[in-house]
């Protein structure tokens, strides 16, 4: 177990390094996906069986799909198209495919060494904890709960002004304005 557990807590710590220093929003969020998996495997190499699985239900389910929507809702132009094309070649893959093998093998050589006895804990139902939840933690639920919505607010009012910004560089000058050299240009 205590091979697993460092394990993935480099692999934990390679792939955060490189969702920080990444220019690419979609290859941070795919290293942060990582990032999220191994700190599941610490959860249960360290016996917190419940903490691993509902790292993985919550942060690398459901708050990834909000992240790659708010990505897509940002609607990012025909430049970050093209990088995003640039980036799809095997050669970049090899990187997240490395961090993902070592984790899996740390997580496989974690099960192997399992025995009965350290199987063994105390059952919490679903309802203990969100009582404890709702009662001891509600405060950091509640903060967590806004930090998501404020960040979804955030990037629909982006994604909404690069919208008008478009529709604005699209429409034609009315017949009052002038026209200046550039613009006839670019319209002939």
């Amino acid at each position: 177990m205590e091979f697993s557990f460092y394990t993935a807590a480099l692999v934990s710590v390679l792939a955060t390094v490189r969702v920080i220093f990444h220019t690419n929003a979609i290859h941070s969020l795919l290293y942060l996906i990582i990032s999220l998996l191994a700190i599941s495997v610490v959860f249960f190499s360290l016996g917190a069986y419940l903490a691993g699985a509902l790292e993985i239900i919550v942060y690398a389910g459901a708050i990834m799909v909000l992240f790659v929507f708010v990505v897509m809702m940002l609607n990012l132009g025909q430049s970050e198209e093209k990088q995003e094309r640039v980036g799809l070649k095997p050669v970049f893959w090899v990187g997240p495919s490395l961090l993902c093998s070592l984790l899996l093998l740390a997580l496989l050589k974690g099960f192997h060494g399992l025995s009965g006895e350290s199987m063994i804990g105390t059952w919490v139902s679903a309802k203990s904890i969100g009582v404890h939840l709702f009662s001891a933690y509600i405060l950091a639920v509640e903060l967590a709960s806004m930090l998501l919505l404020a960040g979804l607010v955030v990037a629909f009012h982006l994604g909404k002004e690069n919208k008008k910004r478009l529709e604005e560089k699209k429409r034609p000058t009315s017949f009052g304005e002038k026209i200046s050299k550039n613009d006839l240009s670019k319209t002939i």
